[in-house]
């Protein structure tokens, strides 16, 4: 199913400020579309509006081209999974699964199939007739999207359903939540905080903050192009190193005159209206290479070292006291309060202007 969404607006009763304002979305059928921000920027307010358990307060919301603004949530052919599961705690794991369809008064043997479906792919009919407390968290959470699958819903929606659940099992089950979807063949939308189940499961990011999209598009251009500050600071981890500075005879000079950074020849065209101005130059620390370079090389003092196996994360500081984190080899040799030098790759540099914070090259 395609949902179509043109100027959305939400503003609760009693508020001066809209939550969200100007959402214009389109997302294609059996796409994984993971709506993504921080705390309190609009996305479950968002995914409720699509459920139908939000009202709308202005623009439009259609599905297939219908329009669903005043559709009660029953009949939008949606099904939805929630961050606490809110699975019956006195019915059995099949008899939550088949609530839905008994509501519909589907056929017995109608509701049988789906449920032992649904149950089969989920890998959960050992323990179909227990009770949820009688379950692991994973398990639960596999009831409930399993309660959600045999609706056969258009639309999939799921509001931060792995927050729960430990590290190691919401790694395992953001592969298998990919392999549901696919196995569907259904339109999922999907709301986390989270940026690494974001860049490991959409095939399409919407990133908001403060009401607002700040940018839309596959993982790889989040992480790759940023279109603004904000995004460049907030995908990937570690974070983005930001240097404040302005172009000074073609050349990046940050603001203590520490760095000073020759462009590339494309990055130059890009900037050549930016000479005297303010500009934000950001670097991924996997781009930041080891020695002396020919040009554009830096001295950073380590403070901390993180091991992580194949890679070891240096947080420095720079002479002018910034922090600066640079990923190199594990098998790199550094010890704490050492000096380093440094240089930028520069077809690896991001620039972003000085006001608007959007991006330049």
């Amino acid at each position: 199913m395609r949902v179509e969404i043109n100027d959305l607006g939400k503003k609760y009763e009693g508020r001066e400020k809209f939550t969200l304002r100007n959402i214009n979305l389109d997302i294609d059928d059996k796409e994984f579309c993971v709506i993504l921000g921080p705390s309190g920027c609009g996305k479950s307010t968002l995914l409720r509006m699509i459920a139908g358990l939000n009202s709308i307060t202005e623009g439009e919301l259609l599905f297939d081209g219908r329009l669903m603004n005043k559709v009660a949530p029953k009949d939008r052919n949606i099904a939805m999974v929630f961050q606490s599961y809110a699975l019956y705690p006195h019915m059995t794991v099949y008899d939550n699964m088949a609530f839905a369809l008994k509501m519909k008064k589907e056929r017995k043997e109608v509701i049988h199939d789906r449920v032992m479906e649904a149950a089969e792919i989920l890998q959960i009919k050992d323990y179909l007739y227990s009770k949820p407390s009688d379950i692991s968290g994973g398990q639960r959470q596999r009831v409930a999207l399993g309660r959600a699958m045999v609706r056969k819903p258009g639309v999939f929606l799921m509001d931060e359903p792995l927050s729960n659940l430990d590290a190691k099992l919401r790694e395992h089950m953001r592969v298998e939540l990919v392999r549901l979807h696919k196995s569907l063949g259904t339109t999922s939308i999907y709301v986390t905080h989270d940026q690494t189940e974001a860049m490991t499961m959409a095939t399409k990011i919407v990133l908001l903050d403060d009401g607002k999209i700040q940018q839309v598009g596959k993982p790889e251009e989040f992480y790759n192009t940023p279109q603004n500050l904000f995004v460049a600071g907030f995908i990937g981890s570690p974070t983005m190193n930001i240097l404040k500075g302005k172009m000074d005879g073609g050349k990046f000079v940050s603001d203590s005159g520490v760095i000073t950074v020759n462009p590339s020849d494309h990055d130059k065209a890009a900037l050549k209206d930016y000479e005297g101005k303010a500009v934000y130059l950001g670097t991924r620390s996997e781009r930041l290479i080891a020695g002396i370079g020919e040009e554009n090389t830096f001295q950073a003092t380590i403070e901390v070292i993180e091991m992580l196996g194949k890679e070891k994360l240096l947080y420095t500081k720079l002479k002018d006291g910034q922090d600066f984190i640079m990923s190199q080899p594990g098998h790199y040799e550094y010890a704490v309060d050492e000096v380093h030098n440094f240089h930028f790759d520069t077809e690896a540099l991001h620039f972003f202007d000085g006001k608007s914070t959007r991006r330049i090259n």
